[in-house]
Formats: C-alpha cells, sequence, structure tokens
C-alpha cells in the first residue's frame, strides 16, 4: 500500500510562521492561523516542512485505492510568491462558493492566493468551515 510522504510532525507551527520568508507573509500566516483556529477550534500542526495542518482525515485515494492515508483536514502554507490553501475546493459546496472568494489561482489539491487583501476573509471563512464539516465522518 502507497502511503503519503507527507505526514505531521513535531516542528513548532509558531517558529514555521515566524520564519516565513517576507514580513508580508509572516504577517498573513498569522492572521490565516488565527482564522483556521477559530473556524475549526483546532490546534495546528506541521505537515511536513511547509504546511500548517488542523485536524486529520482518513483518505483512499479514488485514482489509486491502494493510496491511502492521512491528511489535514484543512490547511495553508504562506509560500514566498503566495499563499497555498488546503481542503476548501474538495466538497461541491466549497467548489460552488469559491468564485465568491476574490482572486485566486487553483491547482490540483490547493487554492492559490496572492495576499489576504485579495480576497473575502469572510468567504475563506465560510469555505474552511465547509471543508471542515465535510470531512468530520472521515476524521
Amino acid at each position: 500500500m502507497a502511503e503519503n510522504k507527507t505526514q505531521p510532525t513535531d516542528a513548532s507551527v509558531e517558529d514555521f510562521l515566524a520564519a516565513a520568508a517576507t514580513p508580508r507573509r509572516r504577517e498573513e500566516g498569522a492572521v490565516l492561523d488565527a482564522l483556521f483556529r477559530e473556524v475549526t477550534g483546532a490546534d495546528p500542526v506541521m505537515w511536513g516542512p511547509s504546511m500548517v495542518g488542523y485536524g486529520s482525515f482518513a483518505y483512499v485515494s479514488p485514482v489509486n485505492p491502494r493510496t491511502r492515508g492521512r491528511w489535514p483536514r484543512v490547511a495553508f502554507s504562506p509560500r514566498k510568491a503566495r499563499h497555498s490553501l488546503y481542503g476548501l475546493k474538495d466538497a461541491p459546496e466549497g467548489a460552488a462558493l469559491l468564485p465568491e472568494l476574490g482572486t485566486y489561482s487553483e491547482g490540483v489539491g490547493c487554492v492559490y492566493v496572492n495576499g489576504l487583501g485579495d480576497i473575502d476573509l469572510d468567504v475563506l471563512r465560510r469555505l474552511v468551515r465547509l471543508a471542515w464539516e465535510a470531512t468530520a465522518d472521515a476524521a
């Protein structure tokens, strides 16, 4: 059985966020952390070297059922070029709400935003809540 290479670690979320590439990324990382904590009620955990995750759920890949493991219910990473937001578009309700977020682009499993000024934080809260609730049964 194949396992996901990105696993929870004991690394400090606070140290990771404090070491973000720019002052703006550090500030916005703190805002994202506060928002995700507020919505989920969960304390964050580092997943791999660069993903701040909240909660976890068991998954089985729809492409290869032999690929399974645990993944954060919601997560983000304040990367140098843009923030990566994970889990927001996985549920149909989240995918439907996503166009209201603001200016963003999409990757296979994430949503990219250049900065928090480009998005509506109330819509982000709703997206995080939808993603959190959608994975409750698999947690």
